[in-house]
Order: C-alpha cells, then sequence, then structure tokens
C-alpha cells in the first residue's frame, strides 16, 4: 500500500497533496517535540519559588513582547518567506545553546535569575515559532484544504507533544539502563531540542521547494516593507479585531486556570522532581486526548459543524469547567478541567482558529497575526495574573470571575462566528 494511499485511510485527501502534508506534519511534530521537552521544566521553574511569582513572570513576557514583535516585523520585512522563518527559527537554537552553556557552567546554575529569565526567554519562544508555523500553513494551503487537512497535521504537533512529554516525564524520574539506575538532567534537553529545530529548517526548505516559494523580498505573496502594517491593519479591521478579542478572553481564562493549577500542584505535591513529574502527566494526558479527536474528528467537525460552532466549543466547556472548579478545587478536578480545555483547543480549536487567516494577505498573516499570537496573547496573561489580586481586594470570588469572562468569549465567539458566515471569500480585513 503506498503512503497516499494509507493516508487517504486517515484524512480527506486529493492527487498530489500527500508529499507537502507529510513533510508539514513532520515540521510541526519536531516543533513540539522540542517545546515539550522543554516544557515541564519551565513549570517546574515557574512555581520553585512560590507560584505568587507566576504573575512577574507574566509581566516580564509581555515586556519581552514588546521588544521582540517590532524585531520579527522587521525580518519579515526585509526578506522572504523561505528565508525568514530559518532565520529566525536558528536564533532561537542560539539562544537554546547559551542557556545551556549559562546553566552548566554559572556557579549555582545561574540562580533565580537565569531561571526565570529562562522561563520567558522559552514563553516568548514557543509563541513565536507555532505562530510563524501556521502562519506558514495558512499561507500556501487554501481554505477548503484547511479545513480537510489542518486537523491531521495539529496531529503531528500532537505526536511531537506526547513523545517531548513522555521523554522528559522518564528522565527526570530516572530510569534503569543495562541494570544501572540513570538520572539525565532535564536542562540537558536543551541541546536535543536545538537539534529539533535544525530539521524543522530543514522541513521548511523541503515546503518551500514543494509550493515554489520565491527568494525575493516584497514579492506577490511576501510580505511587504512596513514593519507597522501588521498594526495598522488591526486598527483598520473588525475582522481581526474579533480575533484579538477571542484571542484575548481564551488567554485571560487560561491563565485563571494556570495560576489555580500552580497553586493547587503546589499544596498536592512537595520538591521540583515530584512537581515536574505531576505536570509531565497533565502535559502526556492533554496530548492523547488531542491525538485521538484529531484522528476522529476534527476534520469531520470543521467540515460538518462549520468554523462558527466549533468556534463556541471551548468556551462552553470552560463555562462549565470553572463552575466545578469553584466548587471542587481540587488536583482531580483541575486536571481533568485541563486535560479537555487543553485537549480540545489544540485539537479542534486551534485548527479552526487558523483558518481564519486562509483568506486573508501575507500581511495579516506575517504581521498582524505574530502579533495577535505574541502580544495579544501574552496581553490577556498579564490581565489574567493580576486579576485575582485585585478581585481579592474587591472581596470578589475569582471562580466567579472565570465564569463571567467565559460568558464573554462566548459571546465573542458567537459574534466572529457571524463574522465568519458572512464574510465573502478573500475578503481583505
Amino acid at each position: 500500500m503506498t503512503p497516499a494511499r494509507l493516508l487517504r485511510r486517515l484524512v480527506m485527501l486529493d492527487e498530489g497533496e500527500a508529499p507537502a502534508l507529510l513533510w508539514s506534519t513532520l515540521y510541526f511534530f519536531l516543533l513540539l517535540f522540542g517545546f515539550y521537552l522543554l516544557r515541564p521544566v519551565r513549570e517546574a521553574i515557574g512555581i520553585a519559588r512560590g507560584a505568587d511569582k507566576l504573575p512577574w513572570l507574566m509581566t516580564g513576557t509581555l515586556l519581552a513582547m514588546v521588544l521582540a514583535n517590532p524585531a520579527f516585523a522587521t525580518l519579515v520585512s526585509k526578506l522572504p518567506r523561505r528565508r525568514f522563518i530559518p532565520w529566525a527559527y536558528r536564533f532561537f537554537g542560539l539562544n537554546m545553546l547559551a542557556f545551556f552553556l549559562a546553566f552548566r557552567f554559572l556557579p549555582h546554575r545561574g540562580g533565580a535569575a537565569l531561571g526565570y529569565a529562562f522561563y520567558i526567554w522559552l514563553s516568548v519562544f514557543n509563541l513565536f515559532v507555532v505562530s510563524v508555523f501556521w502562519g506558514l500553513m495558512s499561507d500556501v494551503w487554501t481554505q477548503a484544504q484547511g479545513k480537510r487537512l489542518f486537523g491531521f497535521i495539529a496531529t503531528g504537533g500532537t505526536l511531537g507533544a506526547i513523545a517531548g512529554a513522555a521523554l522528559t516525564g522518564a528522565l527526570t524520574k530516572g530510569f534503569t539502563l543495562g541494570g544501572l539506575p540513570l538520572k539525565v538532567d532535564p536542562l540537558s534537553l536543551l541541546l536535543l531540542s536545538m537539534l529539533t529545530l535544525e530539521l524543522a529548517v530543514q522541513c521548511v526548505g523541503r515546503l518551500a521547494a514543494i509550493f515554489r516559494l520565491g527568494d525575493q523580498a516584497h514579492g506577490e505573496r511576501e510580505p511587504g516593507p512596513g514593519p507597522l502594517e501588521g498594526l495598522k491593519l488591526i486598527a483598520k479591521s473588525p475582522y481581526l479585531q474579533l480575533i484579538c478579542a477571542y484571542m484575548l478572553l481564551f488567554t485571560i481564562t487560561s491563565t485563571f486556570l494556570y495560576l489555580q493549577q500552580g497553586a493547587i500542584v503546589e499544596r498536592a505535591f512537595s520538591g521540583t522532581a515530584a512537581r515536574t513529574a505531576a505536570f509531565a502527566r497533565i502535559d502526556l494526558w492533554v496530548n492523547v486526548l488531542t491525538l485521538a479527536t484529531q484522528v476522529l474528528l476534527t476534520g469531520r467537525l470543521l467540515t460538518g459543524l462549520g468554523i462558527p460552532v466549533v468556534l463556541s466549543i471551548l468556551p462552553v466547556l470552560s463555562l462549565l469547567g470553572f463552575g466545578a472548579l469553584w466548587i471542587w478545587p481540587t488536583f482531580g478536578t483541575m486536571a481533568i478541567f485541563q486535560v479537555l480545555r487543553r485537549g480540545l483547543h489544540y485539537a479542534v480549536d486551534r485548527p479552526a482558529r487558523e483558518i481564519l487567516y486562509i483568506p486573508l494577505g501575507p500581511e495579516e498573516r506575517y504581521k498582524s497575526k505574530p502579533f495577535i499570537d505574541t502580544f495579544v496573547y501574552r496581553g490577556g496573561d498579564l490581565l489574567g495574573v493580576w486579576a485575582p489580586t485585585a478581585l481579592v481586594a474587591l472581596a470578589l470570588p475569582v471562580g466567579l470571575a472565570a465564569v463571567g469572562c467565559s460568558g464573554l468569549w462566548l459571546g465573542s465567539s458567537l459574534a466572529l462566528g457571524r463574522r465568519v458566515k458572512g464574510r465573502p471569500a478573500g475578503e481583505q480585513g
């Protein structure tokens, strides 16, 4: 059986799409494998000196985004896609090498300052590399192809995340090799993550050849020279503004849950190793659920129910989940809600949201989109992370605020869904 025929048993595949689909899927596998090797380490660092430090780390991440977005927009304005994507990824790879050397050779592994710098850097890294990936996917695939294929492409990322989380969990617990007990320093995984990022660059090269991406900047399908054009388009486009609102409310509610997760894990487990293993178990089950949903349901939901209905699934789940967590604030309740929410986000909400960018132009995909995926995303983090302090001062329950934000998010999803229904194909802005 040929690979293309085997693929047709899993995905609605048209003639000639198999090579690009497989390279896209491998590309996403490598990105998330590398990130999930390091994610549990980041989570453990974040609460190493108390979960109360998380608001300051979120604030630092937003400030880092303020610096990173103009730099990236300038790079996008000067180089074609097939060049600025590898340059951006290799820059992050060099950062990984620098962190590895710093953790290895500085006294006390650089102390808390280096650990917090790594936390902020990894948060920036994850958002940028994934945003660039989906920007390229929405660029080279059509809207009809996106509905059929984005679920399968996302499966590559899920498999990478499962592999990365499982490997990190195993290494932090220790294992036996030839009868000898071994335990690997998780920070040494920075080098492996650096290697997977370079392999992702090679996938970009293959896709550039398949889709015949040009070598010249400012071509017909390339971003233009204005580094601030993405911000101007958001200011003029109600469609992009609704995407911003959807992203902001998604992130605020995610941060509410993230903070509750940190506090609950801090109470339930003692020691960095036990907490890292707990975070890794959650990551593993999130991605098992994501994979099962992507294989069995994502394509059918996107093509059968449509984008507007799919966008409302996660807000409804959040209304129910935050209500349950408000009543039963235990590790089990939190873990079930977190697994369901993140699993369905990766499996159906994220592919649906990325399809929203397909009818847009290169300026929106490579300048507006990274701003929304990074700065707006982290802006929601900032609001969500400081809101509990204000709510406590006002004697208002955080659970009530989380339920209220979920209701607003549902409203924004319905408004965006109406805009999608009434939007002519190919309309800009």
